[in-house]
């Protein structure tokens, strides 16, 4: 009998990427509930002189930077199957965090149940906002990243990088928003615009400061000879 098996390797900067992925999206679930308070030198329309924005922002605005150099360098079908299998991941997440809170807690726990719900369980809003946001903005991220790639025939990158993830972005917010806060929590619109400029100002400040990192990794892995897409004068 033939015990040879054929094994599977996948780059060391594939596999990081995809590492960078995951690790950005589960902290973005597990740092939703507070909420930052971030004050400007100025008052703009909405948010005033003060921008509020989950601490998940951050950690969410990663995933876009890791998608977009994962889209570059290995392609839009294995860009898309990362996304849905992350998505598929976030039930995992929830489930072994739901476990975690109804286990039952030692008398002497140093952290009680209350503060221990509080931090990691969210509103069923906030969990359905957020994994319909992510499913249909991560898709879009990807779609318009290559139709963007075809349209520039495979230059300038910076266009194609900051032009899908500030579209995608924008929905990503007027969903998450939408579904969390107006439709389970009745929020006004008025305060509900003020969140979605937030955090979209917030999004647009982490997208323009990543693209030099985005030229940096792909930079990096081509000139290694370690991408299957073939490097395109930006």
């Amino acid at each position: 009998m033939n015990t040879n098996q054929e094994s599977v390797s996948i780059p060391l900067p594939q596999l990081g990427l995809i590492a960078v992925f995951v690790t950005a999206l589960v902290t973005s679930q597990v740092t939703a509930s507070k909420v930052i308070g971030i004050e400007l030198p100025v008052s703009l329309p909405f948010v005033e002189s003060m921008i509020l924005v989950p601490a998940a922002a951050f950690a969410y605005a990663v995933t876009f930077f890791a998608s977009d150099c994962y889209a570059e360098l290995y392609g839009r079908e294995d860009a898309t199957r990362l996304v849905n299998v992350a998505f598929a991941m976030n039930f995992v997440l929830l489930g072994l965090v739901w476990l975690a809170i109804e286990a039952p807690i030692f008398a002497n726990s140093p952290v009680g149940q209350s503060a221990f719900s509080d931090v990691l369980g969210s509103s069923t809003g906030i969990v359905v906002g957020s994994m319909l946001a992510y499913l249909v903005s991560q898709n879009l991220d990807v779609v318009t990243f290559h139709w963007l790639r075809d349209r520039t025939d495979g230059r300038l990158l910076w266009v194609r990088n900051l032009g899908s993830t500030l579209t995608s972005q924008a929905i990503d917010t007027v969903i998450f928003i939408t579904v969390a806060f107006i439709v389970f929590q009745g929020m006004p619109l008025g305060d509900a615009l003020g969140l979605i400029v937030g955090q979209y100002l917030i999004k647009l400040g982490v997208a323009l400061f990543d693209t030099p990192f985005v030229y940096a990794v792909v930079g990096f892995v081509r000139r290694r000879g370690r991408s299957p897409s073939p490097a395109v004068g930006d």
